[in-house]
């Protein structure tokens, strides 16, 4: 589908439109608005900035990234799993280095969606994908376990040190704070899923552990003070940027961006299915870029489209854009008149909302296939990339699981076919082809698989000891890929039976893989005469006139199919 323009899309998007859509956006909206109200506190508390931060993420990102997206359905705001990244981030470089690595990862999404380089967001893997998400769930709920303990314990450079550090004890949890936490969880998980349409639980259980908090008077931690304004006293400013120590932000900036840009696409891709409306990706990119951009100079943290608010919004009867926006506006008027009443919040609370959407956040229906069906690359590929979640730099294990993967795949593509065999006269006469059938000395080598770099060493095997041959012909009809390695390789089998005295002959090569030989010289070299459509047509013309080595001993034609001689594979 050819790339389709921001005015193009929103002209498709509200024809139509009419006062019973708005009313469906608008209860979509604010339906959105109660779910993403909770999470946005709780992401921006999650991303080591403030609960202020995350609901002025929210609010921009609804309207200025709902505004430019590539579909009408696609929400954005604060999510998990950027909130696992930038907690890490925050501990090495504080607020100022979460809003810099944003800036610069606005100005990259930006500029990957204006070259349309979108389409290579979605080569990772699935189990790389799943492993992350894994390790990102974990990410926040060892990030949650102080707050939801009502303790205080030292920062870690990773989610598995942080973790192993409440094993030395040395802290007393407060019962009050778990209570809370408890209470959320509780509500949360016991709340019948038809009921969360009508009113979240999450909002629910933030509201009930919150009057619990203030009618008994405990001693916890709560979220302080809302600013009502949209410009946080907290914020990037031009003059704050360090323009000369840049480099140093440049692998939070690719992990920030290469999350940013999966989800982005992930989310629509979930809500392509339901709703039968294609994302435009590079227009998403184009949005997120903005919006990032953006953000941090009112103090927020890097946003994303967020797949939870986006069904919500879908499964609410959303038609347009629109509901981002008037999910973004009921998130602004609630921070100007309910502002008193969330800094009063309790930081357990939130840590329970976190730590139950931590855990239904995991893709446990792809981990049931992986493991159910015991596929032991995709189960080494999640482990590894889970583990190195939570052990390492985020962007360390991004890398680790697509190089991972990518060695799988290459393994498994690169496993080439080459049936070398004889000419089958009866099986020929069969299928009403004549040929007399007097050459014992022309083989057919069968390929099927692509042949490329990491498939030579399996071709030059197959051709290693072939005996006499007067001509071979290469079957290439079953090879989809031919790469420069390929190509050489070719070209030495080819100059080896020219040297014996032989031909080499190709047959049924598609179209992509003839250029390939072309752009080579390959087909020169053998010449036109010696190409053909099929490996039947080949063996024709083979034996016009038999070879040398008839004409020397006599040979007659065969009384029956010449036993195949199979260098790799199995007898055709």
């Amino acid at each position: 589908m050819p790339r389709r323009s921001l005015p193009c899309l929103l002209k498709d998007e509200f024809r139509g439109y009419s006062s019973a859509k708005f009313r469906q956006d608008l209860l979509a909206g604010l339906t959105v608005a109660a779910v993403a109200l909770p999470l946005a506190l709780a992401f921006g508390v999650a991303s080591g900035a403030t609960a202020a931060a995350g609901l002025v993420t929210a609010i921009l990102a609804g309207l200025v990234i709902g505004a430019l997206s590539g579909a009408p359905y696609q929400i954005s705001g604060p999510t998990g799993a950027m909130s696992a990244v930038l907690i890490i981030l925050a501990q090495s470089y504080g607020l100022p280095g979460i809003w810099i690595a944003g800036l610069l990862a606005g100005g990259l999404l930006l500029v990957i969606g204006l070259l349309r380089l979108g389409r290579f967001i979605a080569f990772i893997p699935g189990p790389v994908i799943s492993g992350f998400t894994t390790g990102i769930a974990l990410i926040i709920i060892i990030g949650q376990i102080d707050n939801f303990l009502g303790v205080q314990t030292p920062g870690s450079e990773s989610a598995a040190l942080k973790l192993l550090g409440y094993f030395r004890g040395g802290f007393a949890p407060s019962w009050q704070a778990m209570a809370l936490g408890l209470v959320v969880v509780a509500t949360m998980a016991l709340w019948p899923r038809r009921w969360n349409a009508r009113f979240p639980a999450s909002l629910l259980g933030l509201i009930l552990a919150t009057a619990l908090a203030i009618v008994t008077r405990w001693p916890v931690a709560v979220i302080g003070v809302i600013p009502q304004t949209l410009l946080l006293d907290q914020r990037l400013t031009l003059a704050a940027v360090p323009w000369g120590r840049l480099q140093e932000f440049v692998a939070p900036t690719l992990t920030i961006t290469a999350l940013g840009a999966v989800e982005s696409l992930l989310c629509g891709a979930v809500a392509s299915n339901m709703t039968g409306v294609r994302l435009q990706a590079n227009q998403e990119l184009v949005a997120q870029g903005l919006g990032n951009m953006l953000i941090p100079f009112f103090g927020g943290v890097p946003a994303t489209a967020a797949i939870a608010r986006t069904s919500v919004g879908i499964k609410s009867g959303g038609q347009t854009r629109l509901v981002s926006v008037i999910h973004a506006l009921a998130l602004l008027a609630s921070m100007f008149f309910l502002a008193p009443i969330m800094s009063r919040i309790p930081l357990a609370a939130l840590a329970g909302v976190l730590i139950v959407t931590a855990w239904r956040m995991n893709e446990w229906e792809a981990i049931h296939f992986i493991f159910g069906r015991r596929f032991k690359t995709a189960m080494i590929t999640f482990l590894i990339t889970m583990a190195a979640t939570i052990a390492l730099d985020l962007t360390q294990a991004i890398l680790i699981g697509a190089f991972l993967s990518g060695a799988v795949f290459l393994n498994q593509i690169a496993s080439l076919s080459v049936d070398v065999q004889a000419v089958d006269v009866a099986k020929l006469r069969q299928r009403g082809i004549a040929t007399a059938g007097r050459c014992r000395h022309v083989r057919v080598a069968y390929l099927t698989g692509p042949l490329f770099f990491a498939a030579t060493g399996t071709f030059n095997e197959a051709f290693a000891h072939m005996g006499e041959t007067h001509a071979l012909i290469l079957s290439m009809r079953g090879v989809p890929l031919l790469d420069t390695s390929g190509l050489q390789v070719m070209q030495a089998l080819h100059a080896r039976v020219r040297r014996a005295g032989g031909t080499l002959m190709v047959a049924g090569a598609h179209d992509n893989v003839r250029r390939m030989l072309e752009r080579g010289g390959l087909l020169d070299a053998i010449g036109a005469e010696n190409v053909f459509w099929s490996a039947d047509q080949a063996i024709v013309a083979a034996e016009q006139p038999p070879c040398r080595h008839c004409q020397a001993n006599g040979s007659a034609a065969p009384a029956g199919p010449v036993p195949a001689v199979v260098a790799s594979g199995g007898a055709a």
